[in-house]
């Protein structure tokens, strides 16, 4: 009997062991030490026509495998630190990010007059960004962290509206997004239009009056298009970019940076993003 005793004691014994033993195992993200992110950055520099651009790759080289593919274009400003810091930041959430310099030659809109300059001619004409964008993609095919089956593109201001026109050019673009981004550049076409478009857009921004956002969901209704508009309370232009007040009070332009928007926009991109992803 006491034999018997001894025996379950040690069954028990053994059983509490082994399940406090699978408990830490369970515990895994608090013991086991995961990878840091470390950013591998870059600028690649190649030829479109006579202009030289210079396009900044970013993504976590101690993450394995190819991962999506995102596309920043800048603000009518040029290819500046803001845009790059985008790029960043989508590539410590694990993917592959590149900030597509579409001036070239180091052109930079050091004020709205030299930045409207630089910027109009692709409102003028869309297709003029259409090279800058196959040179990009094409660029982006050598890396192998690129998963090319799995892109997007966003942008903001003047690139929300070039992000929006290379979705209605038709390009293999899973999903765009704009932020504070003029809409109406190009038509759109039930043909050529493949991604999936989100326009994150504040009710104050005089540059992009509701106008031409109701323009946009008309345009976009009439060719069964799958887009999605966010309108941002009390967001003016160029909401997100954190040097935005400083901006307009320099230039006397309508801008601010509103907290509160820019994450909710980018929280509504990270949505889109792991819906199509």
């Amino acid at each position: 009997m006491k034999s018997l005793q001894k025996l379950s004691l040690f069954l028990l014994t053994t059983a509490v062991f082994i399940s406090c033993k699978s408990g830490d195992k369970k515990a895994g993200p608090e013991t086991v030490a995961t990878k840091e992110v470390k950013l591998k950055e870059q600028t690649i520099s190649y030829k479109v026509d006579t202009a030289t651009m210079n396009n900044y790759v970013v993504y976590d080289e101690n993450l394995e495998g190819p991962r999506p593919v995102v596309f920043v274009i800048h603000e009518w400003w040029g290819l500046n630190d803001y845009a790059k810091s985008r790029a960043r930041q989508l590539a410590e959430m694990g993917y592959i990010a590149m900030a597509i310099d579409m001036y070239g030659n180091g052109r930079m809109g050091t004020d709205p007059g030299a930045a409207e300059k630089l910027a109009m001619p692709f409102y003028m004409n869309p297709e003029l960004a259409s090279p800058l964008f196959d040179s990009a993609w094409s660029a982006m095919k050598n890396f192998s962290q690129a998963d090319m089956t799995k892109t997007a593109a966003i942008g903001y201001c003047f690139g929300g509206a070039q992000a929006i026109n290379f979705a209605k050019m038709g390009k293999d673009l899973d999903a765009v997004v704009s932020f504070h981004g003029n809409l109406n550049v190009m038509p759109a076409n039930k043909d050529l239009l493949k991604a999936q478009v989100l326009v994150c857009h504040g009710d104050s921004d005089s540059f992009v009056p509701s106008a031409e956002v109701e323009m946009f969901r008309k345009q976009m209704d009439s060719i069964g298009a799958k887009y999605s508009v966010k309108i941002y309370e009390g967001a003016t232009h160029a909401f997100t970019n954190p040097e935005a007040t400083a901006l307009g009070e320099k230039f006397k332009l309508p801008l601010k940076y509103n907290a509160k928007a820019d994450s909710a926009s980018w929280q509504h991109m990270i949505g889109l993003f792991k819906q199509i992803f």
